[in-house]
């Protein structure tokens, strides 16, 4: 059995500072962490999909670095469209997996009963993401080189439109070229993604899509052609991926205090008690 916490869109910003003049993201992300170290069985390891700070300044990842050492679990880190590589290198250079001979942050992890590849689709400056002929053909070597075990593709940016305009708008570019390769590869059970801020599920290219929630704040869920792009403080959550006897099981968690838990059980009637 292998358990992934999978977390997404952190948005980590200096001290004191605000998302969107809003938002305490760091906060959020603090109590997240602590709501992973309480999970019973604890996660084999932490996948964070990207946009992990939110100006990509080396400030940010050094609070993010703070944030993240409270972690009990090993996380392993993968760069969004907020993110800048090499700020992320910097100051994360005591992360090993991170590749430094690529022009992409892209990497696989050997070491578990599923494998796992981490797909970097940043485009420095840009909001969308992109596929191109390099990460393409560096993705098809990582699954040619074992095409019986059972893979988990990361990515920040999902590989399908969602019907929200304004996130479809900085979505992923070579997306007709990676479904192609992804069709030749069923040893590919899911592409898990961040970004969207929504947990959405698609099936797409021969196997199951998806998008995660926030552990911040939540893109609204509006559905016409112009809506303006807005988000709204809907509860933070995070993916618990479970892999076992060769199946992949997700369940999404929200973090915070909830009243509960009860037993699904009616209180005991009294005994004589007039029937009305």
């Amino acid at each position: 059995m292998t358990l992934i916490a999978q977390i997404s869109d952190l948005h980590v910003q200096a001290a004191d500072d605000r998302a969107y003049g809003v938002v305490d993201t760091n906060s959020l992300v603090a109590n997240a962490i602590t709501h992973i170290n309480d999970l019973n069985p604890q996660p084999d390891l932490v996948i964070a999909t990207g946009d992990l700070v939110h100006q990509g300044t080396e400030t940010e990842y050094e609070q993010l670095k703070i944030i993240l050492s409270q972690l009990n679990a090993p996380i392993y880190l993968l760069p969004g469209n907020h993110d800048c590589r090499e700020s992320l290198k910097q100051v994360f250079s005591h992360h090993t997996y991170l590749p430094h001979h690529l022009g992409h942050l892209s990497y696989t992890l050997e070491d578990y009963p599923v494998r796992m590849i981490l797909l970097d689709t940043t485009i420095p400056g840009k909001g969308s993401g992109l596929v191109d002929a390099d990460r393409l053909a560096w993705l098809e070597a990582q699954l040619n080189a074992d095409t019986t075990k059972s893979t988990i593709l990361f990515m920040h940016h999902p590989p399908f439109p969602t019907g929200i305009t304004m996130m479809d708008n900085i979505g992923l570019e070579g997306r007709t070229e990676l479904e192609n390769l992804i069709r030749n590869h069923p040893q590919i059970v899911r592409v898990s993604c961040g970004h969207l801020h929504r947990s959405i599920h698609c099936q797409w290219a021969g196997t199951t899509a998806s998008t995660q929630s926030s552990l911040v704040h939540q893109v609204v869920l509006d559905l016409q052609p112009d809506a303006a792009g807005t988000f709204v403080m809907e509860p933070a959550a995070y993916q618990l991926h479970l892999w076992h006897q060769d199946i992949l099981v997700s369940h999404t968690v929200y973090v915070g205090e909830f009243t509960g838990p009860f037993p699904f059980s009616e209180p005991k009637k009294r005994r004589n008690a007039p029937v009305i």
